[in-house]
């Protein structure tokens, strides 16, 4: 028995157990969790600087910030979250009790990513633990020494049998896929996104994706350019771009696009120096593979600023291009590092018809005063998230969903759509044992007298909701007995 199939075995005899279902034991694995980033913050923060070149503070402000927050706003609503859920009935149901139970599904399978590898690899962990699932924790082989970390200690936080840690690169994800999950929750590439759900196909295994795509920006001719520009700058190079909500690529008219160039360049100087290659803030390409591959995509493109580089030491400068053709390389495919194409459209019009053009972005903002430019975009565009003014900052709102559409996934989750998620709802409707005059409408022989009385009950429940309880209690008795003595009769 190979070591990811032993895992899934484990976690499968672990939830059998059901202490997974118990909110205390929920509840303790998930403050685990959070004594887990405390008292190993700088492990955690020498892996990222190791990966990805990334400071201690830029690791907990943009990794496990969030996912104590998260823990936090989970183990203050979970008995509210986990409880029955009421619904409302029609006039068959009036007197039985009918509501939604929340149950866990089973084992979920947690495939991680490499650029956030600890937000991206806990957060949807934590909604597994809070829905009462078990979890096999596979993270990204890609960020090396983060991998080695959540496999060597997490486990010493949480419960090893329930939420077995998987490291290793594609043979053994591949491995992992051939078993059969109750969820596959991946975080990654459209690309492997197709070969996670042909796996889990087989056995008909639900999927979250969580993927990317080309995120696009338009810049309104009227807006405040400075104030603009410095925040697609930060949303575009925070973490060297390697971010699936990054902006992607600028649509604007060609009459601002110098001005543009000049102001994303003064904020890339404001937040990263002259230099950014000594900037402690600005981050690195995550190995050569990705650096090639960032590189191949200037070509054909004019530079406006930026472009030094270091393969050695995966270094990109953040950069601009200008004048980029829609046939160009850079608009081939989700970028995924530092690079800024500016792209030049009539207005408005010719950019939503761009946009429309293309697979549905994982995000899509839009920068400008005008209300109805913003009205525009949101009914006339399909996007997983829509911003107005800024970027990136609704990951950060638990009480929205965060998910794509389309090419740039399916399915959600933070904060209460991750529990719901990585939960059954289960109906349920309790019955009481009387009545049974009532009940016999639906009983052959069915006559065109038992039609009529089905009619009323269901086409009439709408008005008969206006009726008090007890009134309505009455009713139905009536009818009852009225039903009774036309089947006697």
């Amino acid at each position: 028995m190979s070591r990811e199939e032993q895992a899934v075995a484990r976690a499968r005899k672990a939830f059998e157990t059901g202490r997974s279902k118990s909110l205390d034991y929920r509840i303790l694995q998930l403050r685990n969790i959070q004594r887990f980033i405390t008292e190993r913050q700088k492990e955690i923060s020498d892996a990222m600087r190791k990966d990805l070149h990334r400071s201690e503070v830029t690791t907990q402000i943009f990794e496990t910030l969030g996912v104590e927050h998260e823990i936090d706003l989970i183990t203050s609503k979970l008995k509210e979250w986990a409880a029955p859920r009421p619904v409302e009935k029609n006039v068959m149901t009036m007197m039985d009790t009918v509501y939604i139970q929340p149950e866990p599904l089973g084992v979920v399978l947690i495939i991680g990513a490499w650029n956030y590898p600890w937000a991206l690899t806990l957060q949807p962990l934590l909604g597994a633990i809070a829905a009462g699932n078990a979890a096999v924790i596979k993270p990204s082989e890609v960020s090396v020494h983060t991998a080695k970390v959540m496999e060597d200690l997490l486990p010493l936080y949480i419960d090893k049998e329930l939420y077995p840690v998987v490291n290793g690169g594609v043979p053994e994800t591949q491995e992992l896929l051939r078993h059969r999950f109750d969820h596959i929750f991946y975080t990654g590439s459209t690309m492997v996104g197709k070969v996670i759900m042909e796996a889990a196909a087989k056995h008909l295994t639900p999927v979250t994706l969580e993927l990317g795509g080309k995120s696009p920006c338009y810049i309104d001719k009227n807006c405040d350019l400075s104030t603009a520009c410095r925040r697609i700058a930060w949303g575009k190079y925070s973490n060297c771009g390697q971010i699936c909500i990054s902006p992607d690529y600028v649509l604007c008219e060609p009459s601002i696009q110098n001005q543009v160039i000049a102001e994303v360049k003064k904020a890339i100087k404001d937040f990263y120096t002259d230099n950014p290659k000594t900037c402690p803030d600005y981050g690195r390409i995550i190995n050569q593979r990705h650096f090639k591959r960032i590189m191949a995509m200037v070509e054909g493109s004019t530079i406006a600023a930026g472009g030094e580089n270091d393969e050695s030491a995966c270094y990109i400068a953040p950069t601009i291009l200008r004048d980029v053709k829609p046939e160009g390389k850079v608009m081939q495919d989700e970028i995924f590092g530092p690079l800024l194409p500016i792209m030049t459209v009539s207005g408005l019009d010719e950019a939503i018809k761009y946009i429309n053009k293309n697979e549905k972005p994982l995000a899509l903002y839009v920068f400008t005063h005008d209300n109805k430019v913003i009205q525009r975009v949101k009914e006339e565009t399909s996007s997983g998230a829509l911003l107005a003014n800024d970027c990136l900052v609704h990951y950060s709102v638990s009480s929205l969903p965060f998910g794509g559409v389309g090419h740039s996934g399916m399915g959600h989750y933070h904060g209460k759509f991750s529990f719901d998620q990585l939960s059954h709802m289960r109906a349920c409707l309790i019955k009481k044992l009387n009545m049974e005059g009532v009940n016999s409408m639906r009983y052959p022989p069915l006559t065109l007298n038992k039609l009529g009385w089905a009619r009323f009950f269901i086409l009439k429940s709408k008005d008969m909701g206006r009726i008090g309880r007890m009134a309505l209690v009455s009713v139905l008795a009536v009818m009852a007995a009225v039903v009774l003595q036309n089947l006697v009769f």
